[in-house]
């Protein structure tokens, strides 16, 4: 055999070396945690343990989800650079859209749950496009790598992993189809396996609670989640803040607790923007925006929405395009009322 042909043989044996490293490393049925866990499921759940051993030799694991988990975008992104991804004219036009087509979905959801249109909407906006992207991972490789190769939150997402199973056992899906985010996040609405199974609601009666699909369950789900979670219908969700010369410094937080009340932050030098009850507990954050140092306040609503995602950004972006929202189709009605009525007028003389 030539050194030609030598070569070749050697770079197919490496090939093959490192493809069924791969394959080795992919296989979830092989992971050493995976016994501890099919015992959980087995002993806790009546799961068949044959069915999991085969399941998870299906199940991959992915780089790219681990990558992506390292710089989520809430921890690497000013306010500034942050808000210019969520509060930009196609995602409000397109909201807008959204809301003219499901506005009696939406105000029975205010109604019934108490939760305004345009924060249900924003939250959609914020978190898929308004269904239009609902992530391409299939949720059973996120879930498994997050919960057996990421030791930081490795406990967490074993838990949704947990959940996940159920829930596909209860929805009778197969686990190996449902797709979703990076972080194993499903449907319009990005609901986690665990809150799926607690906040998601069956809101257009048909037996099926299915927010992967269907816009009607996922307008319901999101208001439920955010009733369920403590929000006041009718109540702030954030200011604008300006501060005095000798502000209090020690006010300001990075964390999502409300730490005073309105007046007291008054007390400290920050003024709320927005006329707003003083007694309202609140909390007082800054932030690097376009244009300079912003300073806010966030009331209950605002921690409600930090449930949905824990950061102040996520909180803020969904807050300002709500608001967004709420101005283009209130224009938009007023628009389409006022060319009715000149129309009637037109048809009458």
């Amino acid at each position: 055999m030539g050194i030609f042909n030598k070569k070749i043989v050697a770079n197919a044996m490496a090939l093959a070396s490192v493809s069924l490293s791969a394959l080795v490393a992919a296989d979830y049925s092989q992971h050493n945690e995976i016994n501890s866990f099919i015992a959980e499921m087995t002993s806790e759940h009546q799961f068949v343990e044959e069915d999991l051993r085969q399941l998870f030799t299906q199940v991959e694991k992915k780089q790219s989800i681990l990558d992506a988990i390292a710089r989520p975008a809430e921890k690497t992104l000013t306010w500034g650079e942050y808000r210019d991804i969520f509060i930009e004219e196609r995602r409000i036009n397109n909201g807008v859209k959204f809301w003219q087509k499901h506005a009696g979905t939406l105000a029975r959801a205010e109604q019934e749950l108490g939760v305004a249109p345009q924060v249900v909407v924003a939250i959609l906006g914020v978190e898929t496009r308004y269904g239009t992207y609902t992530g391409n991972y299939r949720v059973i490789d996120a879930l498994s790598t997050l919960g057996f190769d990421y030791p930081p939150r490795s406990k967490f997402f074993r838990k949704e992993l947990v959940n996940f199973m159920l829930l596909s056992r209860e929805q009778q899906q197969s686990p190996l189809e449902l797709t979703g985010s990076y972080a194993g996040a499903m449907g319009y609405g990005q609901f986690m396996p665990s809150s799926y199974r607690a906040y998601a609601v069956d809101f257009d009666a048909d037996g099926f609670t299915d927010i992967w699909n269907n816009p009607v369950d996922a307008i319901g789900s999101v208001a439920n989640y955010f009733k369920r979670h403590g929000w006041r219908a009718g109540q702030p969700v954030a200011s604008r803040v300006k501060v005095s010369a000798a502000f209090d410094q020690s006010a300001l937080t990075k964390k999502l607790s409300l730490t005073h009340s309105v007046t007291e932050l008054e007390s400290l030098g920050y003024t709320a923007v927005n006329q707003v009850d003083g007694e309202l507990d609140a909390l007082v954050m800054k932030h690097q925006g376009e244009a300079g140092t912003e300073f806010w306040m966030g009331f209950k609503n605002f921690e409600v929405i930090t449930r949905y995602n824990r950061s102040q950004l996520y909180a803020l972006a969904v807050y300002q395009l709500s608001e967004e929202l709420r101005k283009r189709y209130d224009s938009a009605s007023s628009s389409a009322l006022t060319l009715d009525l000149t129309a009637t007028q037109e048809m009458t003389k």
